[in-house]
């Protein structure tokens, strides 16, 4: 249990920085990345899911790329909902 929250939390914290780095002027901060990667991840999980793919899986490279997918989804719906100046 401690590990799988321990991989999401790595991965997403990842996906979310990298995700960031994609949809500029977000400026969440390293918690607000990690938390909008785990996010991302369980959106990421879900789009690719109806796809017909598999999601999370783990501390792999798909995962990561599942959870920046999804992480870059979720930071272009807050811009979209919030605007600019929107914060998490």
């Amino acid at each position: 249990m401690l590990v799988s929250l321990l991989t999401w939390v790595i991965v997403g914290g990842v996906a979310g920085w990298l995700a960031g780095l994609v949809v500029k002027g977000t400026g969440f901060g390293l918690g607000g990345d990690v938390l909008v990667g785990i996010i991302g991840a369980i959106v990421g999980g879900l789009i690719v899911s109806l796809i017909g793919g598999s999601g999370f899986s783990g501390f792999n490279l798909w995962s990561l790329f599942v959870a920046f997918i999804g992480a870059v989804v979720v930071l272009f719906i807050v811009r979209a909902v919030g605007g600019r100046s929107a914060k998490v």
